[in-house]
């Protein structure tokens, strides 16, 4: 048997959100000390956006406080799943999580995150959302050359970021595109959008959901309008909270709110 190059990109690594299947090559150096990524944060310090997690976990044990049990998580843009598996296994007894990636082989990884973890209250989908359902055709990456896939932005614009590696928009594959709305779920508390890009997408197909269920709202704003989607929470309603590259909002009628605060330029939960 001829004894064929195969690199081994994804490997099993013990973290500090549990065990879990790690692209080694998710990383872009800034120079030869720093870089950033996933995979480069989980490699190098064996945890990913730790605070970032730590409130997220906080404002979902808010949420059943004063709205109960049967506590209902998603997370849009949940790469290889560091929330969804932390989500998973904080609400194991009293909430579930629905989360979604649109990168196949990154979903192999969530999927199997979610499994070996035991987080029987997952369902995770391999689909991008967006403000409509269907299907959406996105390029894929060559996942052995280092560069950071979280980062990978699904539609061609003139401002792309370079992850790593040169993107061929001409190649693609179709994947299922689908809206919050269409999952039509009786209760939503809390939506973490990190789509690159795809930010105010994801917000027009949840607009029947967050007028219902007032969920606890976590957008990225770094590749989206900033000004536009902080216009169209506050239109349904919320009050927001500087988080980083991200915007926290929550519903201004939601006891959740009252106990969100900023001191020394960060949040606080009283």
């Amino acid at each position: 048997m001829l004894n064929v190059m195969r690199p081994a990109a994804f490997v099993l690594l013990s973290t500090n959100h549990g065990t879990l299947i790690v692209n080694r090559n998710d990383y872009r150096m800034v120079d030869e000390d720093k870089g950033y990524g996933v995979g480069y944060q989980l490699m190098n310090t064996s945890s990913f956006d730790q605070q970032e997690v730590d409130f997220a976990l906080s404002l979902l044990e808010l949420r059943k406080l004063h709205h109960g049990a049967g506590v209902v998580a998603i997370d849009c843009g949940a790469n290889i799943g560091v929330h969804t598996v932390e989500w998973g296994r904080l609400m194991a007894r009293w909430g579930s999580v629905y989360s979604f990636e649109a990168q196949e082989k990154i979903f192999y990884a969530l999927a199997g995150n979610v499994a070996i973890n035991n987080c029987f209250n997952v369902t995770a989908r391999h689909c991008a959302v967006g403000a409509r359902t269907g299907s959406m055709d996105i390029p894929e990456p060559d996942y052995l050359v280092p560069s950071t896939f979280g980062s990978l932005e699904l539609r061609q614009g003139p401002n792309n970021e370079f992850i790593g590696q040169t993107i061929d928009y001409q190649k693609t594959r179709p994947v299922p595109l689908v809206s919050i709305d269409s999952l039509a779920l009786k209760r939503v508390d809390l939506i973490k959008i990190d789509v690159e890009g795809m930010e105010e997408d994801v917000l027009a197909g949840a607009s029947a959901t967050i007028r219902a269920s007032r969920p606890i709202l976590i957008v990225e704003a770094a590749k989206s309008d900033r000004a536009a989607l902080q216009s169209f929470m506050q239109s349904h309603g919320y009050k927001l909270f500087p988080m980083g590259l991200n915007v926290l909002a929550v519903h201004e009628k939601d006891p959740v709110s009252r106990r969100v605060s900023i001191s020394n330029n960060a949040l606080v939960l009283n």
